[in-house]
């Protein structure tokens, strides 16, 4: 099962990199990890969540390589999962699970890596883009970003782990409210809560094409300044901290992820999932019934 799931993640990174879904550049010790796929926003296809440990495997190994920044092509950072392909990739629970499966592992591969990330955020970043953002020790964003996960329209439980990050830095009662509305908020109403780190006067370019390059805005230039001033830190201070810190960050408390997973298969199992996936296709409103 081990290597069949190797061979699986192998085979996305070959497919995503030959598709050029995922860029990657190194420049003055930063990496730049670009999703791109801006026809639909940046959304993550199941072979990008399974591309991304591979990569940051690669990254972790580099030496040149002292801090990663994860951004997205052309307008937003990311929409979160590709919807459109529910229904071939997430269509029952043993499905679903899979595909958490590997929406864990790549958060947990930006999260657990040995050098400080950041996460440039302008446009969209919603839903399975906030666990990744939230995954990365920073985040920048643009006052014009919008943030949001849309799982309570979608009768879909946010994992654990994604869970825990959030409720960590926003706190149990803001983390309530962006699950139970699903609403979206501007990056200003997420700096407030504490989801953002810096905030950017994006959007003051008046040159369209530097606006829609992504490397060129604001809040790239900021992170990636910021980023050199990691990549001058000592490495071992910080894979010591990091290591402390996200362990401290860690405990489950009363919850166990058993119990974690009988509400999650019992939502992806559910009619109202086949429903809120059919009314995003259909851009209509959800008519959820609870079963």
């Amino acid at each position: 099962m081990v290597l069949e799931q190797s061979k699986l993640y192998a085979d996305a990174l070959k497919q995503v990199l030959a598709d050029r879904h995922i860029e990657v550049d190194v420049k003055e010790q930063v990496a730049m990890v670009r999703f791109n796929r801006p026809k639909v926003r940046n959304a993550m296809s199941l072979n990008m969540w399974r591309a991304i440990p591979g990569i940051f495997k690669d990254l972790e190994a580099d030496p040149q390589v002292r801090a990663i920044i994860l951004c997205g092509a052309d307008r937003d950072f990311c929409v979160g999962a590709d919807i459109a392909e529910f229904s071939l990739v997430r269509k029952d629970v043993s499905q679903a699970k899979e595909y958490e499966e590997a929406v864990d592992a790549c958060c947990d591969a930006i999260y657990t890596i040995n050098k400080p990330t950041l996460a440039a955020i302008k446009g969209y970043c919603l839903g399975g883009a906030v666990h990744l953002a939230i995954s990365c020790d920073f985040r920048f964003a643009s006052k014009k970003a919008i943030l949001g996960i849309p799982a309570a329209k979608l009768s879909i439980v946010y994992g654990v782990k994604g869970t825990r990050k959030l409720n960590s830095l926003v706190g149990i009662t803001h983390a309530k409210r962006i699950f139970f509305t699903g609403e979206q908020f501007l990056a200003e109403k997420a700096r407030d809560m504490g989801l953002i780190d810096h905030l950017c006067g994006l959007d003051s370019l008046t040159d369209e094409s530097n606006k829609e390059s992504g490397d060129t805005d604001e809040v790239m230039l900021a992170a990636f300044e910021f980023a050199k001033k990691l990549a001058l830190s000592a490495p071992l201070s910080i894979i010591g901290a990091k290591t402390i810190l996200n362990g401290l960050n860690s405990g489950m408390g009363d919850i166990t992820f058993e119990a974690a997973d009988e509400v999650i298969d019992q939502a992806a199992a559910s009619q109202d999932y086949l429903e809120g996936r059919n009314a995003f296709i259909e851009k209509r409103q959800p008519r959820f019934t609870g079963k």
